[in-house]
């Protein structure tokens, strides 16, 4: 198997092909954490670094892919990875069934097409929305334009979150997200602190972008909801999508 990702998708495929006995060139951007580099080597991934920008992500992968002939998982532009994306909503709306909003994370589009699908699918009234860096805003720039908009690189802490929306993904998220929130870099690190101190959960910056906007102020009537005025608090699941950090002491 072949596959580029920053991280998180890497160690999912380096695994996955530990398992089966096959092996996984994975291609990562030399700036990718050393955690998630280290994760990807521990089961047995055999990385390739190149420039931090989607072009040399796609085209590093399809030279390795022509070279050695394997099969390409793609970290968002597949069907079959949107739909295992898509079972984190499934699962959260199973054990929360009356959930009116879910928020996820959105960089290449997988895991918010998957959330957008899997959630609706089970409850078609649910608000979805995509959290997104302001530094990498490409997919709140595409759906307010209607026009897929390209990033190339971007410098967000969020290292997770780099990538672009891809047509397919793009479509979906068309057809069912109901908007794109955009953070600041110190919102992303002042709610991964709060998580880390208050709930001891470890989440890398990525996942945090999910939870950033309901902590601002204002950030419930963003997905038009306001606890006061319903007497009741809102229902809101929250998609926390990684926790690879480099903890040093």
């Amino acid at each position: 198997m072949v596959t580029h990702s920053s991280g998180n998708h890497a160690a999912a495929v380096a695994c996955a092909a530990a398992w089966h006995g096959i092996p996984a060139w994975i291609v990562m951007p030399k700036n990718a954490p050393q955690v998630k580099c280290r994760a990807v080597e521990h089961y047995g991934g055999k990385i390739t670094f190149c420039e931090p920008n989607v072009t040399a992500r796609a085209e590093t992968s399809a030279r390795i892919q022509k070279e050695t002939g394997a099969v390409m998982v793609h970290p968002y532009d597949d069907d079959r990875v949107i739909a295992g994306q898509a079972t984190a909503a499934k699962e959260l709306l199973e054990e929360v069934p009356d959930l009116q909003a879910v928020l996820a994370p959105v960089s290449g589009g997988g895991l918010l097409s998957g959330t957008c699908l899997g959630a609706k699918g089970l409850l078609p009234q649910v608000r979805v929305y995509g959290c997104e860096p302001e530094r990498a805003d490409d997919a709140y720039r595409s759906l307010n334009s209607g026009k897929l908009q390209r990033l190339e690189s971007s410098d967000t802490i969020a290292d997770g979150l780099r990538a672009s929306l891809a047509p397919r993904t793009f479509s979906i998220l068309q057809k069912h997200v109901d908007g794109i929130l955009l953070v600041s870099e110190e919102e992303i690190v002042a709610t991964m602190k709060l998580v880390w101190e208050r709930m001891k959960i470890v989440i890398e910056p990525s996942s945090a972008v999910a939870l950033a906007p309901l902590l601002r102020r204002g950030g419930l009537e963003e997905i038009g909801m306001t606890g006061h005025s319903q007497k009741v608090n809102p229902r809101i699941g929250v998609i926390l999508s990684g926790g690879n950090v480099e903890l040093k002491w």
